[in-house]
């Protein structure tokens, strides 16, 4: 597919104030190191808050992802239909958001064989930050605001003269789903409210779908719904009881759906980040509205040849476009798009992506509204290239 034509800047310029500081991965570190994946006792360890570091995430699973053959038959499987979530009241439907249940008075039907801490200890200090614009040779900013971190071999200034192109896909009229959310690393979860120090008992996952990012999936599904986007949220647990293999096990879940509704344009695995180092856990926020959001990052990857990704160029068009956007409607809730040789299956459409709502010392409350902004912004985005 072609490119579309270039933005236009005009409305989407504002100041910019995003952007990350290094970030060791998650929690428990160890002097300068940092866990990136935990899961019932299994680590992996990353090096410390240094510039590299802030490329760094959870496991990619990059030997299982190698694997997957890109000729592969569509899996099949059961659709997982979009039921909806949250509710208004008759006379308050001017309300900027959904109303939602407060994430701490949600009671799971099921909250599965890792149910959230009832209770909780003290460990760590938890440090509340925001992250603002970054300066380094790995970054520039976007016109639109925001900025990328780019981590790959390709030079800033052609990114940058990608990075003005439109998505590369167009947005119809119609009754069927365009957003597939899934998550990968379903079982990652949150702090329960604002605190000076962590559980170091508590590896900050859980099935209880209810305090994970499914919760924060569900807040993205709401906005979206209310402006009229159709969305399939699929919400099967990949990463538990074993956390390898995640990937691949997604990648089964969608594509029998991506094949099923050829409606689709944008696939968003919802995850959340983990930023931890010298014995500190970082609380990442930005306030919007009076009201405390969790920082997000957008992940776009990049092919060095291995990946089988050819049209990766495709998703980092939307990835410009959705962080400008973001960054226009409420400056500050972004960090810089992370642009590196990632695959996250990102091969399945041209609108794929990788989305950090927080980190797992953001709150239950944080991540929600985080979530709400995201997909506010995202579904205004989307109704506004219907017809382009």
């Amino acid at each position: 597919m072609t490119r579309h034509k270039r933005r236009k800047t005009k409305g989407f310029a504002r100041c910019v104030a995003a952007v990350l500081v290094p970030a060791a991965a998650a929690f428990g570190a160890k002097g300068a190191a940092g866990v990136i994946g935990s899961l019932d006792g299994a680590e992996v360890y990353t090096t410390g808050m240094t510039e590299k570091a802030a490329a760094d995430h959870i496991n990619a699973d990059a030997e299982v992802i190698k694997r997957i053959k890109l000729e592969d038959k569509m899996l099949e499987g059961a659709d997982i239909v979009s039921e909806g979530y949250g509710y208004t009241d008759e006379d308050d439907r001017n309300r900027d958001y959904v109303r939602l249940t407060d994430p701490l008075d949600m009671r799971s039907g099921n909250a599965g064989a890792k149910p959230y801490p009832e209770a909780w200890s003290d460990g760590g200090e938890i440090i509340r930050t925001t992250y603002g614009r970054y300066s380094g040779t790995s970054f520039f900013d976007l016109d639109g605001g925001g900025q990328v971190n780019n981590r790959t071999d390709i030079p800033n200034d052609e990114l940058y003269r990608e990075s003005g192109y439109y998505p590369n896909f167009t947005v119809e009229n119609t009754d069927e789903p365009l957003v597939l959310i899934y998550h990968t690393h379903t079982t990652e979860s949150f702090e329960p409210f604002v605190r000076e120090s962590y559980d170091p008992s508590f590896n900050y996952r859980t099935t209880d779908d209810t305090k994970n990012v499914v919760m924060v999936g569900n807040a993205i599904q709401a906005e979206l719904e209310a402006l009229g986007i159709g969305v399939i949220h699929a919400a099967e647990i990949h990463d538990y009881p074993s956390y390898n293999g995640s990937y691949g096990r997604s990648r089964e879940t969608i594509m029998p759906i991506l094949e099923k509704y050829p409606s689709i344009k944008v696939a968003l695995d919802i995850h959340r980040d983990a930023i931890s180092g010298d014995g500190c856990a970082y609380q990442p926020f930005v306030e919007v509205d009076g009201r405390e959001a969790a920082q997000i990052m957008i992940i776009s990857g990049c092919d060095d040849g291995t990946l089988g990704m050819p049209n990766y160029m495709q998703n980092f068009h939307f990835a410009c476009t959705l962080q400008s956007k973001l960054e226009s409607d409420h400056e500050g809730l972004t960090r810089p798009i992370l642009f590196d040789y990632r695959h996250y299956n990102q091969d399945l459409t041209n609108g794929s992506l990788l989305i950090e709502v927080g980190s797992h010392c953001n709150t239950l409350g944080q991540v929600q509204f985080a979530g709400q902004l995201f997909g506010r912004s995202l579904g205004e985005l989307l109704n506004s290239m219907k017809g382009r």
